[in-house]
């Protein structure tokens, strides 16, 4: 384990970065070092690799190591990068998590392995035989939504004593579930607790989170990265109006068509739309069609974004 990362440089805006695809096996290489250049250009102060937005579970291990070294060799530490181990393989986590330090990764982000579900006790036990095989600190994320598994609580304050876990990102959009983090960690500045929904940022920094794990920064990071700052110097007037930006984006962008896939067909389609990347996305799902892409254009337009194609 590194010992020599101080977890205050985890903190502010931490895009969950897509994954740009030409096709099911390929990295869009060109479009991934756009959008990499695009997202560090706004500011943020860290970059996540192979999460929820980044369709992780639906690539192969191999285009995993791809994308962690082009994007590893493109930051060159200017940013700490994040690095998601989440994996059914106990073998696999390890695996990932010794190519991601191998690279210069800082930590690594492990949601509970999905498919069969574990209790709290087992859930606990599997971290304290996986978290000491690991060569980066571990960030726990909450993703109950797609694990159908929470890190209760309790969990999590017995989880936070294994050397080398020192945060964790909740994406239950549960704020009542993340109070309770936040009071029992009052004491323990150490653990970084971050935010996924980014309708939730304002209030979360409003109440003492440490940042946000926001989608919405692959496309306007600035957005987010002002919002952050603001909540820093008190300005909560400038705070609610970047908050009615986001929620114009979640509204709009993220809703279009009817299914969960929704938020990451609209954002990956606008990065398209925007020049920056392809859209391809990886089985089971399909990237938007004419009458879709026509509605994402649209709302670029009304956010002020110009659309290149």
């Amino acid at each position: 384990m590194n010992n020599q990362i101080s977890n205050n440089q985890f903190h502010g805006i931490i895009p969950p970065m897509i994954t740009p695809l030409n096709d099911w096996d390929s990295l869009d290489q060109k479009g991934l070092e756009q959008l990499i250049n695009h997202i560090l250009t706004g500011g943020v102060h860290g970059l996540f690799l192979l999460g929820t937005t980044g369709e992780a579970p639906s690539l192969s291990h191999r285009l995993r190591k791809e994308i962690i070294s082009q994007s590893l060799d493109q930051v060159e530490k200017t940013v700490p990068v994040l690095v998601g181990i989440t994996d059914t393989s106990f073998v696999e986590s390890i695996n990932i998590a010794e190519y991601a330090a191998e690279k210069g990764a800082s930590a690594v982000v492990l949601a509970p392995p999905y498919y069969f579900p574990a209790g709290q006790a087992e859930l606990l036990e599997y971290l304290e035989h996986l978290v000491p095989k690991l060569p980066l600190p571990v960030f726990l994320y909450n993703m109950p939504s797609h694990t159908k598994l929470f890190f209760e609580p309790e969990t999590v304050k017995s989880a936070s004593k294994i050397p080398g876990v020192i945060g964790l990102k909740d994406s239950s959009a549960n704020m009542v579930y993340f109070h309770q983090l936040q009071q029992l960690f009052k004491d323990n500045e150490d653990f970084r607790l971050f935010v996924g929904p980014e309708e939730l940022l304002g209030e979360t920094l409003v109440l003492g989170g440490h940042g946000g794990v926001c989608g919405g920064a692959n496309m306007i990071p600035e957005l987010y990265v002002n919002l952050y700052h603001a909540s820093i110097e008190g300005d909560l007037r400038k705070m609610a109006s970047l908050h009615e930006t986001i929620m114009q984006i979640s509204m709009t962008i993220y809703s279009v068509g009817k299914y969960k896939s929704s938020f990451l067909k609209g954002l990956k389609c606008s990065l398209s739309i925007m020049g920056i990347c392809d859209d391809y996305m990886a089985e089971p799902f399909h990237k938007y069609r004419e009458y879709e892409r026509g509605l994402i254009r649209q709302h670029l337009i009304d956010l002020g974004l110009k659309p290149v194609n």
